[in-house]
């Protein structure tokens, strides 16, 4: 039967591969890349999973197939709805890739963001191929090093604090908080510059942009202070690298 490895690779950095990824690439004959639009972005992603493989692996030990995936469309109306439908547009494409792509017995592996668990839909589309019964395969998840881990270590300050929860969430999220809400939170895909909505708080924020690459930028202190420092650090990164991959936590 098939079988298919979601490896998580970490934020960015080849050195955060852990020694089971690592080991677990060396089985795979075909490694699966989704190519979404033109997007400086997008193109940088599929450099470093290249260059990961590379790091890694012999040459000529796999293969490496590529295909076009549609970028998400907007839906003013719902936004669950919008992700639905671009998740089952790359479930198709996904299982066209393991049904043509894959000689049977064959391993093939997605490299994964991050971690497979946290804010990535591959996990719950592997679950709808298989639900749908289009194609058969077994999958494993191998889990990656988040980048709420790096820009944790980055400030050198646990993620946690004693008798006390985390919420992780998202910008588009974090704008329907009252500032009362946040304790101890954790912001990731954050294109709206949610914080901006807590700048007359007695907030702090600990912000890491490009974790875990060359490119990494990192700042901290009340948010209050260092919001207008933040929204022109953000606004120069994002102009001069085409786009800004960013984590931040608040707390209060």
């Amino acid at each position: 039967m098939k079988k298919i490895y979601l490896i998580g690779i970490g934020p960015g950095n080849p050195d955060y591969l852990t020694l089971q990824a690592i080991n677990t690439m060396k089985k795979v004959d075909v490694f699966f890349i989704l190519e979404k639009g033109e997007r400086k972005g997008f193109k940088e992603f599929i450099k470093i999973r290249k260059e990961i493989l590379e790091r890694y692996l012999d040459r000529g030990t796999y293969r490496v197939v590529s295909a076009k995936i549609p970028e998400r469309k907007k839906n003013r109306k719902s936004y669950k709805e919008g992700v639905k439908t671009w998740r089952q547009q790359k479930a198709e494409v996904i299982t066209e890739l393991i049904e043509d792509k894959m000689k049977d017995s064959e391993i093939g592996a997605f490299l994964i963001w991050g971690d497979p668990s946290l804010y990535d839909g591959h996990l719950e589309i592997l679950q709808h191929i298989l639900k749908e019964g289009a194609v058969n395969f077994e999958y494993k998840v191998i889990p990656g090093i988040t980048s709420i881990q790096v820009l944790a270590a980055m400030h050198k300050i646990p993620l946690n604090r004693i008798g006390e929860s985390i919420v992780i969430t998202t910008g588009r999220k974090l704008k329907e908080y009252a500032p009362a809400e946040i304790t101890n939170t954790v912001v990731l895909l954050d294109t709206y510059s949610a914080f901006k909505h807590f700048r007359d708080s007695d907030i702090d924020i600990y912000w890491g942009g490009y974790l875990g690459s060359k490119d990494e930028i990192l700042l901290s202190g009340r948010l209050r202070d260092i919001i207008e420092d933040l929204k022109k650090l953000r606004s120069k990164a994002k102009r001069e690298k085409g786009w800004l991959m960013d984590t931040y936590i608040l707390r209060r």
